[in-house]
């Protein structure tokens, strides 16, 4: 039985460093796909390959690879496992004032305090930012510590530059200061992310978290500002886009393996959701990769 109790991951940097650096390849994979959150700011370049991004409440398909800049405390979900096709992933997480209480509060650091505060949201980069700002990611692994941090100084004034990017929770996702509600919130997504392509009733996942049907839904919209059927089918959907590009899968087939029991539904859904119906959508995915 996989176990849904929340995690909360304590990030050490290794002695003497302010800031912590890790990358990972087919050779040593990253293994932290449960949904968890830290304190720390986490800067993730996945070089190439596709997969689901699911930070805070929001859940979508990235290809061609991803960057992710994720605020402190916002929950998130691994981008990468044995599946995604990607040559590697480079994390780097920080404080927010791993550089001393006052350093970005000086003038030259405006752009970034707001890089940071933005972040709070999710941001994933894009074009000319992602394949510039990997690139410079990926030479860290070749820097010494002091090179290391000033490189990380000139990426994170890049970013603050760019307007190459997405917002990923436009309307903000707030989890409240209590441990109660990091462990309820944490196990529903957690229930979702290994239950979605089975129904889930609103009685059973209140029952989980023991609130009645009423008061979890208004827990849960105020929390993500989407109602927990919505957040459902999102996941779903991600996961249809998911396998309408990776799989030869029928789209009906795709339906009923995303959790979907009607056809029609499904295809509706989908073109609400991404613009285009599933056909549409598998064949402009083989015009981008031819």
């Amino acid at each position: 039985m996989i176990s849904t109790k929340p995690t909360f991951e304590a990030i050490k940097p290794n002695f003497g460093h302010s800031f912590t650096y890790q990358r990972f390849d087919e050779d040593h994979l990253n293994h932290n796909n449960i949904w968890h959150f830290h304190p720390e700011l986490e800067l993730v370049y996945v070089n190439g390959g596709s997969g689901k991004r699911q930070i805070g409440s929001h859940i979508s398909y990235y290809s061609e690879g991803d960057l992710i800049l994720i605020g402190s405390n916002l929950p998130h979900c691994g981008l990468t496992d044995s599946l995604t096709g990607n040559t590697s992933e480079t994390v780097v997480q920080m404080k927010m004032d791993f550089l001393g209480n006052e350093f970005f509060d000086i003038p030259e650091m405006k752009k970034i305090q707001g890089l940071f505060e933005m972040s709070k949201s999710g941001m994933a980069f894009s074009g000319n930012t992602k394949r510039k700002i990997g690139e410079k990611i990926e030479v860290l692994e070749y820097q010494t510590d002091f090179q290391r941090l000033l490189s990380i100084l000139n990426i994170l004034n890049e970013l603050a530059k760019s307007d190459e990017f997405k917002i990923l929770n436009a309307e903000g996702f707030s989890i409240e200061t209590e441990v109660k509600d990091n462990d309820r919130i944490n196990i529903v997504f957690n229930h979702v992310k290994n239950n979605f392509k089975e129904e889930i009733t609103l009685d059973e996942i209140a029952n989980m978290v023991s609130m009645t049907v009423p008061s979890f839904c208004r827990y849960f919209k105020k929390i993500t500002h989407k109602t927990f059927v919505q957040f459902v089918n999102e996941y779903r959907l991600v996961h249809a886009s998911k396998l309408l590009a990776e799989k030869p899968m029928s789209i009906t087939e795709v339906c009923f393996e995303s959790g979907f029991n009607n056809f029609s539904h499904f295809n509706k859904s989908f073109k609400a959701f991404t613009g285009q119906n599933p056909s549409e959508y598998r064949n402009q995915l083989k015009t981008i990769l031819q």
